[in-house]
């Protein structure tokens, strides 16, 4: 319910509808197209100020996929600004390669970053997750 309220609120402000909310690392993340993008953003970034206002939260916007190909530009744009080495598609598993710190940094505290990502690829991509 918490979600709906806040895709309404977002499709308000922005004038951009959009089907597709998630939270991850205390973000909330909205996925539009690339064609919606800048006026879901607002000029000089507006729109999400304005919503980080309301929501006493963290905004992000990211590109919603068009399919498999885009995953990780996806996955890149969602962790920003941890990089990692590579991605591999592996039948019904993505592999994320990073090293050390980065690692560290995609797991996060008690492996909760990881367990967020696992739901995001699981929802968007049917397929399961996992940090090597």
């Amino acid at each position: 319910m918490q979600d709906m309220r806040h895709m309404n609120l977002f499709a308000r402000i922005t004038r951009v509808d959009t089907r597709f909310s998630f939270s991850y690392n205390d973000t909330l993340m909205f996925c539009v197209p690339k064609a919606k993008l800048s006026q879901a953003l607002g000029k000089n970034a507006e729109n999400l100020r304005k919503l980080s206002g309301i929501l006493k939260k963290r905004i992000r916007v990211v590109v919603k996929p068009r399919g498999i190909e885009d995953i990780e530009f996806f996955i890149k744009s969602i962790v920003a600004p941890v990089e990692f080495n590579g991605l591999e598609i592996k039948g019904d598993e993505v592999v994320l390669t990073a090293g050390s710190q980065s690692k560290a940094a995609l797991l996060g505290r008690n492996k909760r970053r990881l367990i967020e990502m696992k739901g995001i690829v699981k929802d968007f991509f049917s397929k399961e997750f996992r940090i090597v």
